[in-house]
């Protein structure tokens, strides 16, 4: 049966360029790893827990200082009045959250809508559970989409939503009126909505971060996504968690307690304590850092005749590559790493339509010596 599964999952194309940029000696600006430095605070108490041998399993739902923590977050960042003891499941990374939703709360021929380009992870995890997307394509430069274009996705098996945001691979923000539309959407239809937001202190230009479950009447029907990967720079931690009122979350603890038992028991101190040294504003430096990035890369990619979508917030940047006069999107992401030596990922990898095939990926969360590196290699492609 697992053979059966795999079988009908695409190939990744991360994986996949990340193996010929190892080969051709390239950067590696596809895999969305982010090799930047991890808060030293984080760093210590995590230390201070393994020292303190706390080596056994917690509670499947995660440690009561982490959830206590997170409650305290979720009500100043997000808005969100939650009960850390029945709201609120620690999970092994924020896919560990997504698969456990999935699992926890969904059957076989169910469907969910799904926005494109998506982040490949959502999909092949729907579709191991048997679950079946429906695309509401959002479209360029501003990654918009409609209320009809909504309710043209809808069918009668339809059971939720998924809204990734800031969003992999656009970095597109949905806004507060983009919100408003996908909550009175939920409601009309009475669908749950499904928010992966992962990315949720790397915003730009000012905008803000919109919980959709902070909405009037979308709490009850909300799964509330995130984790501390990216903010922390601890991909490899895999510390993240859902959020959800009762009835949802009970089903998404007991599938995390099946599938995972539980979080690392050491990580989750760690993060606890490091959340409570950090000082407010290294989000706010963080975000202003990946800014700086953002505009220097998108100048490198304009310069070399690849025209970026400016991302609003997280740290991907799709660029257009039809210039490159290739037929495919793997043709031109291979293009450009065989003349400039620098990886991306084919924009085919986020889309189930031919829109991604004038598109690549590039991801910035990179130190500035690497990042510059790869703008001048990128000066290549211009010349």
């Amino acid at each position: 049966m697992r053979s059966q599964r795999v079988e009908f999952l695409q190939q990744s194309d991360i994986r996949r360029m990340t193996r010929e940029c190892n080969l051709a000696g390239g950067i590696n600006l596809g895999q969305g790893i982010c090799d930047l430095p991890t808060p030293p605070e984080v760093l210590d108490e995590a230390s201070k827990a393994v020292l303190a041998d706390k080596s056994v399993y917690s509670k499947y739902e995660g440690i009561d200082e982490l959830r206590e923590a997170l409650a305290d977050k979720l009500h100043t960042h997000n808005k969100l009045d939650v009960d850390p003891d029945s709201d609120i499941v620690v999970t092994v990374g924020s896919t560990g959250a997504f698969a456990s939703t999935i699992q926890g709360l969904f059957n076989p021929g169910d469907e969910l809508m799904v926005f494109e380009p998506y982040y490949g992870y959502h999909l092949n995890t729907m579709r191991v559970g048997g679950v079946k997307p429906n695309f509401v394509t959002l479209e360029p430069p501003n990654w918009e989409f409609s209320a009809e274009k909504l309710e043209a996705a809808l069918t009668p098996k339809t059971r939720g939503i998924v809204v990734n945001t800031p969003t992999n691979p656009s970095g597109k923000v949905f806004t507060r009126e983009e919100m408003n539309t996908i909550a009175w959407f939920c409601q009309k239809h009475d669908l749950i909505a499904i928010t992966d937001e992962i990315y949720e202190y790397i915003l730009y230009d000012g905008r803000e971060h919109i919980s959709l479950a902070s909405l009037p009447g979308m709490y009850e029907r909300t799964v509330t996504i995130s984790g501390f990967s990216k903010t922390f720079s601890i991909t490899g931690w895999r510390i993240g968690y859902a959020v959800a009122p009762p009835e949802l979350s009970e089903a998404i603890g007991l599938v995390n307690d099946l599938f995972y038992v539980c979080a690392a028991t050491p990580l989750q101190h760690g993060v606890a304590r490091g959340m409570a040294r950090l000082d407010p504003s290294y989000y706010a430096e963080m975000a202003a850092d990946y800014e700086k990035k953002r505009d220097m890369f998108c100048a490198a990619l304009t310069e070399a005749g690849l025209t970026p979508y400016v991302p609003a917030g997280a740290y991907y940047v799709l660029a257009d590559i039809s210039p490159l006069g290739c037929d495919t999107a793997r043709e031109g992401a291979m293009k450009i790493l065989e003349e400039a030596g620098v990886a991306s990922v084919p924009g085919s990898a986020f889309y189930q339509s031919e829109a991604g095939e004038s598109l690549t990926r590039f991801c910035y969360a990179k130190d500035w010596d690497t990042l510059e590196a790869a703008a001048e290699r990128l000066s290549r492609l211009g010349g």
